[in-house]
């Protein structure tokens, strides 16, 4: 015959049982409820919020991108960094999604003294040489905007933000 210890009945007594068959008094079923309903409405604008952060933030990489694109195509050739119709549409393609963006190419020529850096002379359809220290400095820049609407409008929060993005690249010879 098994003898049983008072330590052994002590320990049946209070062993661990899962929360999901242990009732709480009922002071603390309500304060559970409370909490999950104060906190709940504060959890849903957390998401919200970041879900609008993150809906900006791309638009913002996508308006440089596009920036981006379009120096790439008008850093081609002189001839492509005059195309602006061009231009332009390159850097829509890149962007697709935002069709309120605008994009604003600008070639800009200088003869320029790489040892000192001053200019003598600007203007593309008037250079096409330098004088002997100077040497031609041909650049590409891509501005581009779009307005973009939140997914969500907040009250305080302005209805559509305008990004904008910029490209700045030389031509090449």
């Amino acid at each position: 015959m098994k003898k049983i210890f008072a330590a052994d009945s002590f320990i049946h007594k209070f062993q661990f049982q899962p929360f999901a068959f242990r009732s709480l008094p009922r002071r603390e079923a309500g304060q559970s409820m409370l909490e999950v309903a104060l906190c709940l409405p504060i959890f849903f604008i957390l998401i919200l919020g970041t879900a609008e952060i993150a809906s900006i933030a791309w638009s913002a990489v996508q308006v440089q991108n596009a920036a981006r694109a379009g120096a790439q195509f008008g850093a081609q050739s002189r001839a492509a960094a005059s195309d602006t119709t061009d231009i332009t549409t390159a850097a829509k393609r890149d962007a697709p999604a935002l069709t309120t963006m605008t994009v604003t190419p600008n070639q800009s020529c200088q003869c320029i003294n790489t040892s000192t850096g001053a200019t003598a002379g600007s203007g593309c359809a008037t250079i096409t040489e330098c004088p002997s220290p100077y040497v031609i400095i041909e650049q590409i820049q891509v501005n581009t905007s779009a307005a973009v609407t939140p997914l969500f409008h907040l009250p305080g929060l302005p209805a559509s933000y305008t990004l904008a993005g910029q490209a700045i690249m030389d031509v090449e010879k």
